[in-house]
């Protein structure tokens, strides 16, 4: 269910020329937008999300999960599966420059009908530099990752666009809009077919870099004093070099999840 490499080296160079460290000024970071996920306070709960069982599959799986997207002091954060530090900011601290580690799963090639008989592919780790501006129109988020886990070796540039589409008392809603460059070492991970993973359905297949594109919704309706109801889903469309892997059922990957805050 997340580009190039002289990106995050400019973008750290501008970091430290235009950014003022841990300022003091009254920070104008708006809460809704600052996540794909809108709140107005930090959320802990447990939630539910279904994904394709496998790349590229038409069927699904379902995992619980627990919620946290929080902040603490203003300068470590942690958003579903991602977890990080902001080091330098602008005064209003509209512009931000940190690092994260992010989750990605897996799967069990067990699970789906064209991966059967193929090694799994594991849980990873990607960290890498992280930047976010917030305007008066959205924020937009950029990001730089590398498999620090070492299972895929593989890199991804994402840039993401996060819109406030509604809010009030009752409820919350986020828009969002994003395209992820893989590298050919990621996306051959994920979806590549190997050697000794061939069969008579399954040709070996090497994968290319390519881009994805995402767009989807996330919500928040507050249901007691300080407990909330979570939501969202989007859809992400595979790039040609993801489609055109012999184990991929459908180009469009559709994703959701559903959850409960509580206080904490």
């Amino acid at each position: 269910m997340n580009f190039h490499r002289a990106l995050p080296v400019v973008g750290t160079c501008m970091a430290i020329t235009f950014f003022s460290p841990l300022t003091s000024a009254e920070s104008r970071i708006d809460r809704q937008t600052e996540t794909a996920v809108p709140r107005a306070q930090n959320l802990y709960g447990i939630g539910v999300g279904v994904l394709p069982k496998t790349s590229g599959s038409d069927e699904y799986r379902a995992l619980v999960l627990p919620i946290i997207n929080a902040n603490y002091g203003d300068r470590f954060f942690i958003n579903a599966l991602q977890a990080g530090a902001w080091l330098v900011d602008s005064e209003d601290k509209r512009l931000r420059f940190g690092l994260s580690a992010e989750a990605k799963f897996g799967w069990d090639a067990s699970k789906g009908d064209r991966t059967r008989g193929m090694d799994d592919r594991d849980f990873s780790i990607f960290v890498g530099p992280l930047l976010r501006w917030q305007t008066d129109y959205g924020t937009l988020n950029a990001q730089w990752t590398t498999d620090a886990s070492g299972n895929s070796n593989g890199q991804q540039f994402q840039v993401q666009y996060i819109k406030s589409l509604l809010r009030s008392p009752n409820l919350r809603l986020n828009g969002l809009v994003g395209a992820t460059w893989n590298s050919q070492k990621f996306n051959n991970y994920y979806f590549g077919v190997r050697n000794n993973e061939v069969n008579a359905s399954r040709p070996f297949y090497r994968a290319g870099s390519g881009v994805e594109w995402q767009a989807g919704i996330n919500g928040m309706m507050p249901v007691m004093t300080n407990h909330s109801l979570l939501f969202g889903a989007f859809i992400t469309r595979l790039s040609d070099e993801q489609y055109d892997s012999p184990i991929t059922e459908t180009r469009i990957q559709p994703m959701a999840y559903v959850g409960y805050s509580i206080p904490f």
